[in-house]
């Protein structure tokens, strides 16, 4: 028999013409214009999957098409017998198919098997000429799929899985490409709302202050404090020193806190000292005659109340004279080593208005506070205050900040 004057052994042995052997028993049971209007689907099929590669083709219908519609439209056939391939038999095989269909996707790939296997079995079965002559099959399944087997080789396609389901799944980019991903924080906050740029800005803060050279880094409340010392004297030396630093420079928080240490920083040792002398060591701190009332008062209650230590939690610490929000957050970072929110001083106030990290301006460090708690991450609460302190201290002064040096001039609302 003929296929477009090719015999069905010239085009297995063929090297310009490299179809399957089950291919061609599809091509022995359609005529010249239904093969051509199954190359033709082939074609669409192909865009259709290429253009749409997460949409499953129902295949139960082109098969149909091909093996039972066309075939039955056969002038050379009266009858043709189909029943379903079991391709699960054969999940390790698949379909190669000639030069100019190469390029199907594997969904496609996987029809193409179903639709050359049920034609085989087709071809499998008796069938009947218009003469009534009886032709007897040429070749049964299990070869024609041995076939595809060895001719898939030869193309290198991959092997397709009988259940014909296709999975789309975009290519990972490279390490390199890969940005971080912060969805997990943003879950942490209250609001949606997020500044523009605030984690390029943040990002080059953090390159401004690499070097760690402000006053706060060396003066700061948990480095004027003694470590050494026994934990509840730290966590009171800690508190202190905070006490101290409203309203005064680092330098002279520093100063008098170590007059403090040498005098003895304790609460047992504070109480017994006088008005006079406790001035004397805390002086030239801001409103250092209020702040030395304060101290007594709040040596006496921690000695009633909590047993010569200072309270472990914000509420506790804010009943304390002369203790804010801003100091007890500071307070249990660094003695309890416990985040419970963020400590905004007067730099803290002026870097988030002036890069707006508020939704609208603030006036007071406490309303700042409330704004940056609702949007900002959890998990930048406990290095906010030192990197802005610190680049408050050298970059983003008060008066005159020297945007020339910050890396952020070209995206921060208060340059433009």
């Amino acid at each position: 028999m003929f296929l477009g004057g090719i015999t069905g052994k010239s085009l297995r042995n063929s090297s310009r013409n490299n179809y399957s052997w089950s291919l061609f028993l599809l091509m022995m049971n359609l005529s010249k214009s239904s093969r051509s209007k199954y190359f033709t689907r082939l074609a669409v099929s192909r865009q259709t999957c290429l253009s749409h590669p997460c949409q499953l083709l129902s295949t139960d219908n082109l098969c149909e098409n091909v093996s039972v519609e066309a075939c039955s439209k056969n002038k050379k056939f009266k009858k043709v017998q189909t029943m379903e391939a079991n391709i699960q038999d054969h999940e390790s095989g698949s379909c190669p198919l000639a030069d100019n269909i190469q390029g199907l996707s594997s969904s496609n790939l996987a029809l193409s098997v179903k639709r050359s296997s049920k034609c085989a079995e087709s071809a499998s079965k008796e069938t009947f000429t218009s003469a009534g002559n009886v032709i007897k099959p040429k070749v049964s399944i299990a070869e024609s799929f041995q076939s595809v087997e060895k001719s898939s080789k030869a193309y290198d396609i991959p092997n397709v899985e009988s259940s014909i389901k296709f999975d789309y799944k975009p290519e990972l980019q490279s390490e390199e490409v890969l940005k971080p991903d912060y969805q997990n924080d943003v879950c942490e906050s209250k609001s949606s709302w997020r500044p523009y740029q605030w984690l390029e800005q943040l990002s080059n803060i953090r390159e401004m202050r690499k070097s760690r050279d402000a006053p706060v880094d060396t003066m700061g409340c948990d480095v004027i404090s003694d470590s050494k010392a026994p934990p509840k004297d730290y966590r009171y030396q800690v508190l202190l020193s905070l006490m101290l630093s409203s309203q005064t420079k680092d330098q002279v928080t520093s100063a008098a806190m170590g007059r403090l240490r040498e005098h003895g920083c304790n609460v047992s040792n504070i109480l017994s000292t006088s008005d006079d002398v406790l001035g004397q060591l805390i002086y030239p701190a801001g409103f250092w005659k209020k702040k030395v009332k304060y101290i007594k008062q709040t040596s006496e209650i921690l000695a009633n109340k909590y047993g010569g230590d200072i309270p472990n939690s914000v509420e506790d610490l804010c009943s304390l004279p002369g203790v804010g929000p801003k100091m007890a957050h500071l307070v249990m970072k660094c003695a309890w080593n416990t985040v419970t929110g963020i400590g905004v001083d007067t730099h803290v106030h002026r870097i988030t208005n002036r890069l707006g990290w508020v939704q609208k301006p603030t006036k007071q460090p406490e309303d700042t506070r409330k704004e940056l708690e609702d949007w900002l991450p959890r998990s930048y609460w406990s290095e906010v205050n030192h990197l802005l302190v610190g680049f408050g201290q050298q970059i983003c002064l008060p008066v005159r900040p020297k945007c020339d040096q910050c890396l952020n001039q070209s995206i921060c609302p208060f340059k433009k």
